[in-house]
This record gives structure tokens, C-alpha cells and sequence, in this order.
């Protein structure tokens, strides 16, 4: 859209300089025209509107990931068509965060970004030159970043930490890898048709079409990845449905028994689950591997809970004031001892060794980004706000303690993915939604 304005002008004086008499009528008519096409609503979800304008843009955003991603780009209609599903569940989510409370602040988002620009070895101000080169509006991306921490923070609240692990699953687990080790690792990829909860026997019908076209579709050769874009539902399908490198005891036990039939490269039938139909690829296969090692992080913090005298803004900015002080050449431990309200304040604010899944999501995230020696902007987690300083990194073997907790980690994982898509499913049971698509 932007980039046809110039050419618009360019009529303008093209039109101005020919013949003065109805340019402007004509250029309205033209102007109203384009407006109606980029107004145009093609879809309504609930009580919100998902338009022709909005549609456009995230396939071109969606084209460019596909590009960089290396993935030969599939029919523009059939992933635009993909493409509006996606809108649709997103806005779904999105809407359901906000009745219920939970939303990114302008505070937390601009911390994202500038994590997103560290990643990347930059700073923001060259991250947004980056995005501009690649005809990126700042402002769009600034709130698809929102969309999808609100979204990460919703399956957090509503799915992730609603999961139970019992020491008998753990137990099993482990003796399950214990058989399966001299099987090595997989790596998977897969496509899921999501079929509605009570959905009627020509729905079935029409869904089981849409992944046996897809099954079609890899048989005949097609890229996995392209085909992904196009027909799967699930959350990963833009990154081509992979699930990454894992043992069968972490894969969902449809998968599991799916994989171990297949050669690298090939296909599975189509597999059936409540949540719709599945197509597994196994991408690749290796054997057991070096002693499982985990990397654990030495971390000290400095935590200001809000209160009813202490606001949000006023914990965060007392945070601010102590990191200057730190950085000018105050000493962390000390400040942490007279101002921190976590028990660890005894100790200078240090939690020792911290292993992955020790901490609450958001410190990790923030935990990890952050190389040895560095203090973070102030950081929200439900305990409060905090200030976060990496000592120092450590790699190791596994303890069998460590065992247990990645164990733990592992099946949770496994069952969060099963019931987000559950949870997703009926969310989108639940909504109005009425196509207007055209084609």
C-alpha cells in the first residue's frame, strides 16, 4: 500500500498537467476505489472485523518469513486463505485475553524489542533500519510483537500452568527412556487438520478431504514446509511444522508409534486424534548421543513487590534509581541486602545455581538473555519486579535430582502441546465467526 503512493501522485500530476477539467473527480473515484478494496471486510470475528487491508499485510510479512526461511512460496490464494485462519484464531485469543485482563504494556513490550535487537546483535535504532531495508513498518511490527506475547502469556495462564506431574509419571518416564535410549533421538515434523469438538459427520468428512490433499500433496513431492503453511492449524506451521530433535519418549504416543515405521524423508498415513487429523514427517534420526548436560546460570536479583502503597509504576522506578546507582558503581550485593523483599536478600540477592525451570517464566526469559556480568531493565513476574545480574554460566553432566526435574519438564511439555490445542479448539467452538472472503 505504501509503496504505491508515489505512483499516485505521479497520476495526480500526470492528470493536473494534461487537463485540468474532472482530474480531481477522476482521481476521487480512483482513490474511493482503492479504499473500498482495502476496507473491505473479510471476516468477522465476534464483535470485531478482520479486513482486506489487514489480510494483505500479514501475507506479506508471512512471504518474507517463508523466504528467509528458505521455503519455496505456495499458491497465493491457498495461503491466503491460511493465512485469514490464522488471523481469525489469533484475534480469538487476543479478544479472550483482554475480557479477562491480561495485556502487554508499553513498558514490556519496548523491553521485548530491545531483547529481540540484542539477538540479533544490534541495537533498536539499527534493528528498526534493518526492518525499514526490508519495507517493514515499525509500528506493525511493534504490535505483531504484542499480539504474540499476549498470546504466550495467555497459554501460560490458561494452559502451561495448569499442568500437573505426578512422581508415577515421572517414574515412568524415566524407565521408558531408559528401554529406549539405544534408540536415539527424531526429529519430526507434522501437520495437524483441527477438527471442531462436536463437529457434524460432513465436517469430519471435509476436514479428513483437507489433510488427505495435503497427504497428497508430500506423495507428489511437494516441500514439506510449503505444504505445512498452507493446510496445517498448528501453532508452528509458518516455522514448517518442526517439532525438533527428540526421543520418543517426549513425542505424543501417536507420533511415537508413527516414527519408528519411517525412514528419513518419508510420511506417515493419516492419524487421527481427538483434536483432528496428523501428518507425521520423520526428517531425520540419530543415535544416542554424549551424557545428557544442562547449562545452569549463577543469578542475584533485586525484587520491589507492588502493594497497596507501592504502585506499579513507583516499584519499577525504584528499580530504575538502584540500577543507575549500580551501574555509576554501587554494589549490587549491598543494595540488594537494604532493598530487596526476597528472602534471598541475606545473601546479597544470590539464588545460587539455577537450572532451567527453577525460575518463573519470565525471569528465566529475561535470565537468559543476559550474559555473564549484566543487569537487566526491570523485569515483571507475578512475584514482582526485579532486578536481574548473571554472574556466571556452568555446564555439567546430569544428577539424577536433575533427571527427575528435566523429566518433569519434559512430560509437561508434552502434555501442555495436547491441551493447548485442545484449549484452542474450543475457543474457537465458542466464537462467532463469518467469512466474507471472496474466490
Amino acid at each position: 500500500m505504501q509503496m504505491q503512493i508515489p505512483a499516485l501522485f505521479l497520476r495526480l500530476t500526470v492528470i493536473l498537467l494534461v487537463s485540468a477539467t474532472g482530474a480531481l473527480a477522476s482521481l476521487s473515484a480512483l482513490a474511493a476505489e482503492r479504499i473500498r478494496l482495502l476496507d473491505r471486510i473479510v471476516a468477522v470475528v465476534n464483535d470485531e472485523v478482520i479486513t482486506q487491508d489487514e489480510l494483505e499485510r500479514r501475507l506479506e510479512l508471512v512471504k518474507k518469513q517463508l523466504a528467509r526461511q528458505g521455503t519455496e512460496l505456495p499458491d497465493s490464494e491457498a495461503l491466503r486463505r491460511q493465512i485469514l485462519e490464522r488471523l481469525i484464531m489469533d484475534r480469538i485469543q487476543v479478544q479472550y485475553a483482554k475480557q479477562t485482563g491480561l495485556r502487554i504494556d508499553d513498558f514490556q513490550l519496548d523491553q521485548a524489542l530491545r531483547t529481540i535487537a540484542e539477538q540479533n546483535h544490534m541495537t533498536l535504532a539499527q534493528f528498526r533500519e534493518v526492518l525499514a531495508r526490508d519495507g517493514v513498518d515499525y509500528a506493525d511490527f511493534r504490535e505483531e510483537i504484542r499480539k504474540e506475547m499476549t498470546i504466550a502469556r495467555l497459554r501460560e495462564r490458561e494452559v502451561d500452568n495448569r499442568i500437573a506431574v505426578s512422581e508415577g509419571e515421572i517414574d515412568n518416564f524415566l524407565a521408558t527412556q531408559a528401554t529406549q535410549v539405544s534408540a536415539g533421538e527424531y526429529a519430526v515434523s507434522h501437520i495437524l487438520v483441527r477438527v471442531p469438538e462436536q463437529a457434524t459427520t460432513e465436517q469430519i468428512q471435509a476436514r479428513r478431504a483437507r489433510a488427505e490433499a495435503a497427504l497428497a500433496e508430500l506423495r507428489a513431492g511437494k516441500p514439506f514446509a510449503q505444504v505445512a503453511a498452507v493446510y496445517s492449524d498448528a501453532p508452528d506451521a509458518l516455522q514448517g511444522g518442526f517439532l525438533g530433535w527428540r526421543p520418543l519418549s517426549q513425542l505424543p504416543e501417536l507420533f511415537a508409534e508413527a516414527v519408528t515405521k519411517l525412514q528419513p524423508g518419508e510420511v506417515s498415513t493419516l492419524l487421527r486424534s481427538p483434536n483432528g487429523f496428523h501428518i507425521v514427517r520423520l526428517d531425520d534420526r540419530r543415535g544416542p548421543g554424549a551424557p545428557v548436560q544442562i547449562t545452569q546460570t549463577r543469578v542475584r536479583h533485586i525484587l520491589v513487590r507492588p502493594s497497596e502503597t507501592v504502585s506499579e509504576d513507583e516499584a519499577r522506578n525504584r528499580l530504575l534509581q538502584l540500577r543507575e546507582r549500580i551501574v555509576n558503581g554501587a554494589d549490587f550485593a549491598e543494595l540488594a541486602r537494604l532493598h530487596s523483599e526476597d528472602p534471598s536478600a541475606s545473601q546479597g540477592g544470590d539464588l545460587g545455581w539455577v537450572s532451567p525451570g527453577d525460575t518463573v517464566p519470565q525471569f528465566e526469559r529475561a535470565m537468559e538473555s543476559l550474559k555473564p556480568g549484566e543487569i537487566s531493565e526491570p523485569v515483571k513476574t507475578p512475584l514482582g519486579w526485579h532486578l536481574i545480574q548473571v554472574l556466571e554460566r556452568r555446564t555439567g553432566n546430569l544428577t539424577k535430582e536433575r533427571e527427575r526435574i528435566l523429566a518433569r519438564q519434559a512430560i509437561k511439555a508434552r502434555k501442555a502441546d495436547e491441551a493447548y490445542e485442545e484449549w484452542l479448539r474450543q475457543l474457537r467452538d465458542q466464537a462467532y465467526v463469518e467469512y466474507r472472503l471472496e474466490g
